[in-house]
């Protein structure tokens, strides 16, 4: 049986964030499904694409390998693509300013289109508890990919039972979400406040996993705020069209959960971590004084 083939939709730019490749919580072949549905000359991953803190040489599932080849067959049919680096994955910060191909690795990017300025970057630079605290981070991460595992075989037992499904990580954030929307807020406000005063017109981040489309403003202007979400709860992404940015919610055609087999296991080799202080130090003046 042949499956038909999704409608190619075309777009000026898109951005993605947050994949979380290599990690359980990763819904890989959402991904794959969305990059293969559109067509554009600009892709940008604005940071968290594989991550690094979770990775393991014992997972990395063929699902999660073919949202990389999708990436390179994008460029090698004109895709300019821009890995923006972010926390988890931060050890391409030792490779800021590489250009091979199609393919440019930065910390930050600003895109000029229709005579507006978008300004993006991952956002981590903003975030004082990942920064004071990476230890705590790191371990909130791995409990949450732990949580992810639990929440499979809970709704695996629930299906078999003809229950319906739950899902304990998106409780979790909604309960985090409820004692952070002070945080969240400032987060927003510290990128608008510093893009007004740049004069960009839009500003993208990643990140926080929340994904916005808002317009702020302060006493000296305003600014429309962006974040692209992510790929292990919200399946978001931006996309540029018609003189303006969206915010896109990729739906799931095929509900069943993507579960990995020992055949999918994929080695890879070790990677190697920066010093991380010199590295944020570096990102900080980076993004700030661009």
């Amino acid at each position: 049986m042949s499956k038909n083939k999704t409608q190619v939709r075309k777009v000026e730019a898109a951005v993605i964030s947050d994949t979380h490749l290599g990690t359980f919580g990763c819904k890989a072949k959402d991904i794959l499904n969305y990059l293969q549905s559109i067509s554009t000359p600009i892709l940008v991953l604005n940071g968290d694409i594989i991550d690094i803190w979770q990775f393991s040489k014992s997972y990395f599932p063929k699902s999660h390998l073919k949202v990389i080849r999708q990436i390179i067959k994008m460029m090698e049919k004109g895709t300019h693509v821009y890995y923006l680096a972010g926390n988890h994955d931060e050890h391409l910060r030792r490779m800021i300013g590489l250009k091979m191909g199609n393919l440019s690795i930065e910390n930050k990017l600003v895109l000029e289109m229709d005579g507006q300025k978008t300004w993006l970057f991952h956002g981590d630079v903003f975030d004082v508890f990942m920064h004071h605290s990476k230890w705590l981070a790191k371990l909130g991460a791995a409990g949450y990919g732990i949580l992810t595992i639990i929440n499979r075989f809970a709704n695996l037992v629930l299906s078999t039972f003809r229950l319906k499904k739950v899902s304990l990580s998106g409780d979790v954030k909604k309960a985090i979400k409820k004692g952070k929307n002070d945080i969240t807020s400032r987060f927003e406000h510290t990128v608008s406040n510093l893009a007004i005063e740049k004069k960009y017109d839009y500003a993208i981040c990643g990140h926080i996993h929340w994904p916005e489309k808002k317009i702020i403003s302060n006493n000296h202007g305003s600014m429309c705020y962006l974040n692209s979400g992510d790929w292990v709860e919200n399946n978001t992404a931006l996309e540029y069209y018609d003189g303006d940015w969206h915010l896109y919610k990729h739906i799931n055609n095929d509900a069943r959960e993507e579960t990995a087999s020992e055949e999918e296991m994929l080695v890879g080799d070790d990677f190697l971590i920066p010093n991380h202080k010199v590295l944020f130090r570096t990102m900080v003046n980076d993004v700030i004084n661009s």
